[in-house]
């Protein structure tokens, strides 16, 4: 099987070869290969984030419940289809990455099908909390005022939904034929378009909400279009031979995969969502929500280019384990995280340096500033964690091992760091800062185990059940 991978120095002298060199010179070789994927993948990651954070950003400077609403519906609206779909989709990752490193790319085309059929009805299956958000955020715990903006605005970006269903299949198609570079292009366009059309409607035309929602919404649907242009009109190598019958064939499995990884994610990206949920039952909410919300948007860019190493690890990963080669996927981890830490200490040393001017440039408030800046040391030990955590949940996808990881978040997350944050933020009254203080207790342990997991893992055994999954669901192509 690893004979026919299409993978760089694949073949095994090549592999041995690279094994025989000193630590310094594979470490050389490693950060390469990871760079050429990790690069495209952050400045895409970053750009397609900043679509809904710079709609953040121009809602903020029209008025602070434009802000509000924008952020809430971002975070816990927006947030929870975010997390779904990407977590259902990064089934893909497992999936393709394997297939591709073991030479069966074919299936690749199949599989998106299959995906984009599972996340289509998830996001009919969505609708209604769309619909029914309101009354939905007030039940968690959001003030009246809040919570008609942000249901008002979550309503308006029911097109939003469905884009993420089909972009997610799209983008990890690509990723794991390493076609990088063509989402980087497409991202970068789209959000110079979205910043110039989103300053025209919510600030310089006065449409507010309603503008937001117009750029926000057409900046998701161009990317998918444009994505599906390219795989239509190249065939992607041939990934893409046309819609086939076979996408409806083994979706069982496909699911069971699907939902775990769903688990997994969502469990990851919600944990720091319902911070600002929490933090919308304080007393006089408005200023620690908007802070927090601030928080969370830098968080977010931060966390972007933890997600680009976390695609290019997935991608590593998967495409070695798929042609074999388990001590290249096991050398390939050491090194993404080393890289990955260096630049999470970067950035917590420039959270730090910058915290009495950051804020505003999302806020006009001082309120809103002075209570940003009181939150910056959290926010920097948050950015720190976040260089490696995502990392190590792309090994986790990159191996197959969503199922674990799901019971190891439920156990960290929501057993130990959660009660934690609502223990020290009202019993021990911490406020928000003692909210956010008590779930990174959930981050720290979380990341630990899964240092401890990646450090023990017999990758040779890994190495051949991707080759038995890639056998089981691999199957020939049926064109319609």
């Amino acid at each position: 099987m690893a004979a026919d991978t299409p993978l760089l120095n694949n073949n095994r002298s090549n592999v041995e070869a690279e094994e025989a060199a000193s630590f310094p010179v594979r470490f050389g070789l490693e950060s390469k290969r990871l760079w050429h994927l990790a690069g495209p993948a952050i400045f895409t990651t970053i750009c397609q984030y900043s679509l809904g954070a710079l709609t953040q950003t121009f809602a903020g400077l029209h008025s602070e419940l434009d802000l509000a609403a924008v952020s809430v519906e971002n975070s816990v609206i927006a947030g929870l289809a975010f997390g779904v779909m990407l977590g259902m989709g990064s089934a893909l990752e497992t999936l393709c990455g394997q297939a591709y490193g073991g030479g069966q790319i074919r299936t690749l085309g199949v599989y998106m099908q299959r995906s984009w059929i599972i996340l289509l009805t998830t996001a009919l299956v969505l609708v209604p909390i769309y619909v029914w958000s309101p009354p939905i955020l007030e039940l968690i715990g959001e003030t009246t005022e809040i919570s008609d903006a942000a249901g008002k605005f979550a309503l308006w970006m029911l097109p939003q939904l469905f884009a993420y269903a089909m972009n997610f299949p799209i983008q990890k198609f690509l990723q794991s034929q390493r076609k990088v570079l063509v989402m980087a292009w497409i991202s970068a366009v789209v959000l110079v378009l979205h910043a110039v059309f989103s300053w025209l409607l919510i600030l310089k035309l006065g449409w507010g909400l309603t503008g937001a929602a117009i750029t926000l919404n057409s900046s998701w649907w161009l990317i998918v279009i444009a994505q599906l242009f390219y795989i239509f009109i190249t065939g992607s190598d041939g990934a893409w031979n046309g819609f086939t019958w076979l996408a409806f064939a083994d979706l069982f499995g496909f699911v069971k995969l699907s939902l775990a990884s769903a688990v997994m994610l969502c469990l990851e990206f919600w944990y720091l969502m319902i911070l600002i949920v929490i933090t919308g039952r304080l007393k006089h909410p408005l200023i620690p929500v908007d802070a927090i919300s601030i928080c969370m948007n830098l968080n977010g860019w931060d966390t972007m280019i933890a997600l680009g190493f976390n695609a290019a690890i997935s991608v590593r990963v998967s495409n070695e384990l798929g042609a074999g080669n388990f001590n290249a996927a096991k050398f390939s981890v050491l090194v993404v995280s080393v890289t990955s830490v260096s630049i999470g200490v970067l950035i917590m040393i420039l959270v730090v340096a910058t915290r009495d001017y950051f804020p505003y440039l999302f806020t006009t408030s001082d309120a809103v500033a002075a209570e940003t800046t009181k939150l910056a040391s959290i926010l920097a030990v948050t950015v720190l964690l976040n260089s490696l955590q995502p990392v190590l949940s792309g090994v986790a996808v990159g191996a197959g091992w969503q199922a674990l990881v799901a019971y190891i978040n439920i156990a960290c997350y929501y057993l130990v760091g959660l009660p934690a944050g609502i223990i020290l933020g009202f019993t021990l009254h911490l406020g928000a800062e003692g909210i956010w203080g008590g779930m990174i207790g959930g981050i720290i342990l979380q990341t630990s185990i899964l240092v401890v997991i990646t450090s023990i893992t017999n990758w040779k055994r890994e190495a051949e059940q991707a080759e038995s999954r890639v056998m089981n669901w691999g199957g020939s192509i049926i064109n319609f």
